[in-house]
């Protein structure tokens, strides 16, 4: 653990909801893990209902609760922003952060539009420049089972890429009285299933290849385009909610389908949908190559399965590799080999890379750049599924 004269990271955290939260475990849990050459301090959370948002510092352990983000950015305690609200105002608190001299990490996806991200990674050059940091919140990357894969990967363990195949399904509005909350209105999430677990899996896919992604073909569609308006508050994904009433248009696709290419000439195959129903958090992902193959299912957090294609055919196929040994990446902090994690884990462990590069001075990844381009391959989506699954190149 750090020494008691440790210098100390004060953060504050504008929303406290279900990102919120996961992001709170992280940062509560991140210095009594590792050792960190300096302390996180838990230091404000921002909120605007003062009742809401008191109640949620007193139970994540937030010292301070704010009611308007622009204070909590003014305090002097606060060094770094951890920016966890729906897309729509994640520029605007992401900039004004980075422009009061503030380090910046901003849950996924970066923004709501190309231009808004575009905003952004600038922002962030510039505080580069001034020894500021900014990162984006992709946390599946720190599972140390992914992180693990991308190791095999480089090593040239699979050998040349072939084919990617992702899906990310879940099912929590499969029932077409489900609130009309705002991750299904495009003024606030931007897009539905397509940004929300979609960017995911375009990171996760352009991560474990080590390449980007320069072309797609999509379809999406929404199943239910109507739903009843909340008649009061609505727990998160998959959470329990009443609906009133009135109704109101649905806004964002309720699935998206689309295949990609690799700059290298591997191809790619996405789908992200929450009508998935028996789906509760479903994402797989399967790299092929000509030497092997790579699998990982979030379901089976702990677990990589690889298949050797070098072995002689008689006696090769895919095996289990358990990611629990201390040789793992973020494992030398936790438990005997056996002892397994979870998903709360990836958030201290982005707790962790995010407190080492603003030590250290160093360039985090996935940077906003990072993001950004993701946000155009969401945005190469959309206009391919418009244009009814036109072959759309992303932009460089």
């Amino acid at each position: 653990m750090e020494s008691p004269e440790a210098k100390t990271l004060g953060v504050g955290m504008v929303g406290y909801a279900f990102m919120g939260a996961a992001h709170s475990q992280g940062w509560r849990t991140v210095g009594r893990v590792f050792d960190l050459p300096a302390r996180p301090v838990m230091s404000a959370v921002c909120g605007r209902d003062a009742d809401a948002v008191r109640a949620a510092a007193d139970r994540h352990g937030w010292a301070a609760a704010e009611t308007d983000w622009r204070s909590l950015i003014a305090r002097d305690d606060v060094q770094l922003v951890d920016v966890c609200t729906p897309g729509d105002s994640h520029a605007e608190i992401a900039i004004a952060a980075l422009e009061a001299g503030k380090h910046v990490l901003c849950e996924k996806p970066l923004a709501n539009s190309v231009d808004e991200a575009e905003a952004m990674v600038e922002a962030a050059r510039r505080a580069g420049e001034r020894g500021q940091v900014a990162m984006v919140g992709f946390n599946y990357r720190r599972a140390p089972a992914i992180a693990q894969a991308r190791r095999m990967v480089e090593k040239g363990r699979i050998g040349v890429l072939r084919h990617v195949r992702v899906t990310y399904l879940q099912d929590w509005i499969v029932d077409p009285e489900y609130p009309l909350v705002w991750r299904l209105r495009r003024e606030y999430a931007g897009s539905g299933a397509l940004g929300d677990l979609g960017s995911h899996i375009v990171d996760l896919a352009q991560y474990l290849a080590g390449e980007r992604l320069i072309g797609v073909s999509a379809l999406t569609e929404t199943f239910i385009r109507e739903r009843p308006l909340p008649a009061g508050a609505v727990a998160g994904p998959g959470g329990s909610g009443a609906g009133g009433a009135a109704r109101g248009p649905v806004t964002v696709d309720d699935a998206a389908l689309f295949t990609g290419r690799f700059g290298s000439g591997a191809v790619a195959s996405f789908e992200a949908s929450r009508f998935a129903a028996g789906r509760k958090n479903s994402l797989r992902i399967e790299l092929n190559g000509d030497h092997g193959s790579l699998a990982f299912d979030l379901e089976r957090l702990n677990e990589l399965s690889f298949h050797d294609h070098t072995e002689p055919a008689a006696d090769s196929g895919f095996r289990r590799i358990l990611v629990t040994e201390p040789e793992h990446p973020y494992l030398e902090a936790w438990w005997p080999p056996g002892h397994a994690l979870g998903y709360e884990h990836t958030f201290v462990h982005q707790a962790r890379d995010m407190v080492l590069a603003v030590a250290e001075g160093t360039a985090p990844a996935p940077s906003f750049e990072d993001g950004l381009q993701v946000q155009r391959v969401l945005a190469a989506v959309e206009d391919s599924a418009e244009r009814n699954c036109v072959y759309t190149p992303v932009p460089a």
